[in-house]
Formats: C-alpha cells, structure tokens, sequence
C-alpha cells in the first residue's frame, strides 16, 4: 500500500514536494536530496 508523502526542506521549512512511499516496506521517515526554489541550491528534505 503506497502513500502521499510531502517533503519539507530543512533549511527555509517550506514544503516543496509531494511523493509516495510503501510504508509496509519503508516504515522510517524519508530523506531526499532535491533543488529548493528559495534556497536555489540542492539540500536535504524530510518527509512531513
């Protein structure tokens, strides 16, 4: 069973992002490098 996830940058808070993950398979919060349009730079985002 898949679900949404948004992901939320770790330097300006903003979330940027919508994804999904299995959460049978991949129970832990996930942790992606993607580009932030406010930072204009590639940084870390958190699921939230």
């Amino acid at each position: 069973m898949r679900i949404k996830i948004n992901l939320k940058c770790t330097g300006c808070g903003q979330q940027n992002y919508i994804s999904s993950k299995n959460k049978a398979t991949h129970p832990e919060k996930v942790k992606v490098l993607k580009y932030c349009p406010k930072e204009r730079k590639v940084i870390i985002h958190i699921e939230s």
